[in-house]
């Protein structure tokens, strides 16, 4: 069979029925299943349909709470929400919902998320702040996987970071989301999925040596980009995302793939600002000159574009995705919502 095309409303409607097959309640499900169309609209196929049969596997499993109703409560400038080991895109749009006219208010303000599950694209969360007129800084931690540089053990997750800044008209000036590895976890999954080798140097397998098997990689650790800079990097996110929110270290979390274990439990931390508190009105023209600079310099880009020009693509073209997974799907969205045995 030839691939299937879709347009990006399909894909959200698809991928709502399937995740409401699997037992998610409505709000949540919604939730997931536009942050699902957003990754296919950026180009982040990874985190976009791929993704969502392991989703619907762990809502039947367990690993992600159908009943979940996340709470949240604000202490000046702090905001926190308990995700409750459900899904963790409605518990930061609770967070959200106080972090942002609390920014304004303030200048300034934080969000930490506990006994969350896996975010996603972190970007998507930061692009909505940047959306707002704010800067974002978000992390979020995830099951060990990496090992510190020397060492064999996995002790932290590919732990993402990411950065949005406004442009001033409701955009988005740039966006960096970046792991604490050479290459994303769920990158390695999908080729191991397709039957396809992964370059060299992502990876080392269970003897610490570098692998292209990306089965192989999957019993051993990520490869830190940078090396030491790159498990640093890591160490940062586990401090913010773990540490400060009381979720669990990546070396207690459940692994995001497969039914083993139970929720995760780990964590999201969110720094929201006003650039308007902190800039005496110079952000907008710095920004802009900043980006002019990159632009000039030939072959160059920033960080964002790709996605941008993904989204204008798929706007008008929609997204292709396998005949296999779209089956895949498609099933999913006819099974009852009864506990997988």
């Amino acid at each position: 069979m030839s691939d299937i095309q879709l347009s990006l409303e399909a894909v959200e409607s698809l991928a709502c029925a399937a995740l409401k097959a699997a037992g998610a309640a409505e709000q949540p499900a919604r939730s997931l299943a536009h942050a699902i169309m957003a990754a296919e609209r950026d180009g982040i196929a990874s985190h976009g349909l791929a993704y969502l049969p392991t989703y619907c596997e762990h809502l039947r499993c367990g690993k992600v709470s159908r009943d979940a109703i996340p709470e949240s409560s604000v202490h000046g400038s702090v905001v926190k929400v308990d995700a409750a080991s459900g899904f963790a895109h409605p518990a930061i749009t609770l967070g959200f919902s106080h972090l942002v006219p609390l920014t304004r208010a303030l200048g300034a303000a934080v969000l930490a998320v506990r006994n969350s599950y896996n975010c996603g694209v972190l970007g998507y969360h930061t692009e909505r702040l940047a959306r707002e007129g704010l800067v974002g800084l978000g992390f979020t931690n995830a099951p060990a996987s990496i090992a510190p540089v020397g060492g064999r053990r996995p002790l932290i997750g590919t732990n993402p970071w990411s950065v949005a800044a406004p442009d001033g008209q409701g955009g988005v000036a740039f966006l960096i989301d970046q792991s604490a590895s050479v290459a994303t976890k769920s990158e390695v999954m999908k080729r191991a999925r397709l039957g396809e080798s992964i370059p060299l140097g992502w990876a080392n397998d269970s003897a610490g040596q570098p692998t292209t098997d990306p089965q192989a990689a999957l019993k051993g650790t990520m490869a830190p980009a940078g090396g030491y800079k790159g498990f640093g990097s890591g160490m940062l996110v586990e401090l913010f995302a773990a540490c400060l929110t009381g979720a669990l270290l990546g070396i207690n979390a459940s692994p995001f793939s497969g039914p083993s274990g139970g929720p995760p439990k780990t964590g999201q931390f969110f720094v929201a600002i006003d650039p308007g508190a902190t800039s005496s009105n110079g952000f907008a023209a710095n920004i802009a000159s900043l980006l002019d600079a990159i632009r000039q310099e030939p072959g160059a880009h920033v960080p964002g574009d790709h996605r941008k020009a993904s989204a204008e693509k798929t706007a008008i073209s929609g997204i292709w995705v396998s005949a296999t997974l779209y089956r895949t799907i498609k099933e999913l969205t006819e099974v009852g919502s009864g506990p997988s045995s």
